[in-house]
């Protein structure tokens, strides 16, 4: 291939869609949208949760039909009546929740559906050496017969790729790709994305994450509402503008006044979790205080909060919350007591997807008269939520799987907040949740913390900590390690108290 040639395949459009529509029951999902994925560029997809990119990338996938408008690949038309019909088109969805079978082996899940046979036997050496070469175009390294389930999330993100690229996939689509890494995985996926670029790899990318779409974005498009509303070249994607063209309005979500807290609500002394049985924690927890609890994953943040709640037993350890000593409980003692969790996996452990939005909001504080549930009482408490919290819903009625995740997210807190608590856990509050969701999270807790509440919450996003902290207590190996006051947070500072250092 000459200079010229290489240079015009670089920019060939390789799939494009035109005039897209897509209703759901009350839900227009999308509206005329229009786009094309050029052959070797990352196009970044960004909006706010409901925006329509699930749903856009789900059509191109062959999930969804759309009711209006056409795809284009190569120039010609193409019908995606299923997934696998995408996968034959060599078009990969790599959904947020990675669809791997972690009973199967690394070649066995690589070869998931397209297994290599000689009648009815397996060729597995076969197999191996091929998963050695597929693995290695994505830079893992692990052993075919190694089980998926050993895999860390990153390895198994890569894994994820690896199965699409053998599959001939030339265009990808990869949505909140990183949402589970750890720094180091997330620049290892990186590099994976730029070396599939340079192969000429058509690549859709959606994050919530601003910064990655600076470092690696050709393109950028915005959607709102449904409608395809800005492109824009990939050098001129500063924060600020994209975050002005996601939500079109002002958002409310600067760093958090302080205020003097009130007396103590949560005691904790000598608490000990399976994940880390050698280390105690102490803890205490005054009114109207929001403290940070920050950490490298695998630190024991999670089971830390899943302890206080008795999701899972402390092996030992003392806690009161608002007077009431907490030993060997569960959850429903703790939320007696005024102590309750807003859960980091909120699809699994936070909401019944199946139950409409009020049913969902009236969980924790179900009222009845007589034999029957206080179905007004119901329609007061959602009604209320969904006004105070700004949820997104068209109907109190709406099942909760058809609501984005920042409104899903929205729903669990106010399910909570509904049993007027005295302390307030949040693993991990705005994973998966776009800007303007986030930004009214922030001021919701920030008016909290305002009315008395004590808010003790997980992060992995250092700017939310030191956006939302009045203190921040960090977790090295289950134990901690350290204590900083407003004045002392840095990301250097608390970065170097999670990897066992001490700071002056």
């Amino acid at each position: 291939m000459t200079a010229p040639e290489a240079a015009a395949a670089a920019t060939a459009v390789l799939l494009s869609a035109r005039g897209i529509g897509k209703a759901f029951v009350g839900v227009q999902a999308l509206q005329d949208v229009s786009l094309e994925l050029r052959a070797g560029e990352v196009l970044a997809l960004i909006g706010e949760n409901g925006a329509g990119k699930s749903t856009l990338m789900k059509i191109l996938a062959g999930v969804h039909q759309p009711d209006a408008g056409n795809l284009h690949l190569d120039g010609q038309p193409i019908a995606l009546p299923t997934p696998a019909a995408a996968l034959a088109a060599g078009i990969a969805l790599i959904h947020q929740e990675l669809n791997l079978c972690d009973n199967l082996t690394v070649a066995g899940a690589l070869f998931l559906g397209r297994e290599l046979r000689r009648g009815p036997f397996l060729r597995q050496r076969a197999m191996d050496q091929a998963a050695v070469t597929a693995l290695a175009r994505v830079g893992l390294r692990v052993e075919p017969r190694r089980l998926v389930g050993s895999l860390a999330p990153g390895q198994k993100q890569l894994l994820e790729i690896a199965r699409a690229l053998h599959g001939q996939a030339r265009v990808l689509i990869m949505d909140e790709p990183t949402s589970s890494l750890t720094p180091g995985e997330t620049e290892r996926l990186f590099a994976v994305v730029r070396e599939l670029r340079a192969q000429g790899v058509g690549i859709v990318y959606i994050t919530h994450r601003m910064a990655e779409v600076q470092a690696l974005a050709d393109r950028v498009v915005v959607l709102r509402d449904g409608r395809l509303v800005a492109e824009i070249d990939g050098r001129e994607a500063t924060p600020e503008r994209m975050v002005a063209m996601m939500v079109g309005r002002q958002l409310r979500g600067d760093r958090r006044v302080g205020h003097a807290p009130g007396e103590p609500v949560l005691e904790v002394a000598g608490l000990r979790t399976m994940a880390w049985p050698a280390h105690g924690v102490d803890l205490r927890l005054r009114a109207g205080e929001v403290v940070g609890i920050a950490g490298l994953l695998g630190s024991g943040r999670s089971e830390l909060l899943r302890a206080l709640f008795g999701a899972d037993q402390a092996l030992a350890g003392d806690i009161v919350c608002a007077g009431t000593r907490l030993a060997a409980h569960g959850p429903a003692a703790a939320a007696a007591a005024g102590l309750v969790l807003v859960p980091e996996d909120r699809k699994l452990q936070g909401l019944v997807l199946g139950m409409n939005v009020r049913e969902n909001l009236s969980l924790p504080t179900l009222r009845s008269r007589g034999a029957w549930l206080d179905h007004g009482y119901e329609q007061d408490l959602a009604a209320r939520a969904i006004r105070e919290l700004g949820i997104a819903t068209p109907h109190q009625d709406q099942v909760a799987a058809a609501l984005s995740g920042g409104n899903q997210q929205k729903i669990v807190l106010g399910k909570w907040l509904a049993a007027a608590p005295k302390v307030l856990l949040l693993d991990e509050p705005t994973r998966g949740v776009d800007v303007g969701a986030r930004a009214e999270i922030y001021a919701r807790l920030h008016e909290l913390a305002g009315q008395g509440l004590a808010i003790l919450f997980v992060s992995s996003e250092l700017e939310e900590v030191l956006l939302l902290a009045d203190r921040v207590v960090v977790m090295h190996e289950g134990r901690l390690t350290g204590e900083l006051r407003r004045e002392q947070m840095s990301e250097q500072a608390i970065l170097a108290l999670a990897t066992g250092m001490e700071v002056a």
